[in-house]
């Protein structure tokens, strides 16, 4: 029995759920994470919830073992928000939106895969999210960032295997957000300012957070915070330059000193 969006503080059974399934519903939708605080609020979820589905909280370790055998339930499939290829159902306004959205979005999934390079396989446009700019989903076939991250927890694990099923990510944006399209405008103006491409690793970063991954370079995100920081607070990074100056300036000269003790010592002598 599971945890869902829709069952409040009680338990569900798949029997309760195909029970109160739509028969447009095309299948039973699930999310797999650490536990169910960390599922509730994930950005998987927000077109789900706004199209009425329901999503099972699969939070126990097994539970990731048990979906890559069960692939449907009494003849529906078995869908996971988190992966590639999840498809959901729009009227013909929805669509002409999305396709103006997507088209005018090219650009800057090619310069986002660009920046990226190897760290995802592809940048896409995606209907998937409602008020999140962006999150990272795997390949249909691969590990979930959960699996990943019990894999990793592994005490025996077998590398190579990890290095063979560790997912492929993909990069889904969502074109109607403001800080996407913010981001489009300023890329369309310069391609080559390097506030764009810090915005686009910021995004990559609090993607993988928010999408159940652990951060590749934590120290590196810190600093990219920092520097937003430093940015809200009107600091400049050329005072901090020359703070550090003035600090070395404070400092007593070291080799007058040492001549000073080496002549005091000449005197003893």
């Amino acid at each position: 029995r599971y945890s869902s969006t829709k069952s409040g503080e009680e338990m569900t059974s798949l029997d309760d759920y195909v029970g109160r399934m739509d028969d447009k519903q095309p299948g039973i939708y699930y999310i797999t994470g650490e536990s169910k605080r960390a599922v509730e609020t994930s950005p998987f979820l927000e077109r789900l919830k706004k199209k009425g589905y329901e999503v099972l909280y699969m939070v126990d370790p097994i539970d990731e073992y048990a979906v890559q055998q069960l692939k449907e339930f009494e003849g529906k499939k078995l869908l996971s928000a988190t992966k590639e290829g999840l498809e959901l159902e729009e009227d013909d306004d929805e669509k002409k939106q999305f396709e103006e959205a997507k088209a005018k979005s090219e650009g800057l999934c090619k310069l986002m895969k660009e920046v990226l390079d190897d760290k995802v396989e592809k940048v896409v446009v995606s209907n998937r999210l409602a008020d999140s700019p962006c999150v990272l989903v795997t390949a249909e076939f691969g590990w979930t960032a959960n699996m990943e991250r019990i894999m990793k927890a592994q005490a025996l694990r077998d590398s190579t295997q990890s290095a063979y099923m560790t997912s492929k990510k993909t990069m889904e944006i969502n074109p109607t957000n403001s800080i996407i399209t913010a981001l489009r405008e300023k890329a369309d103006a310069d391609a080559g300012d390097k506030t764009v491409k810090d915005l686009i690793w910021l995004l990559y970063d609090t993607s993988l957070l928010t999408s159940g991954f652990s951060l590749d370079e934590p120290a590196t995100f810190a600093s990219r915070i920092h520097r937003l920081v430093k940015l809200g607070l009107s600091i400049d990074d050329d005072d901090d330059e020359d703070d550090d100056d003035g600090d070395m300036d404070d400092l007593p000269p070291l080799d007058g000193d040492d001549e000073e003790g080496e002549s005091a010592m000449e005197m003893v002598d």
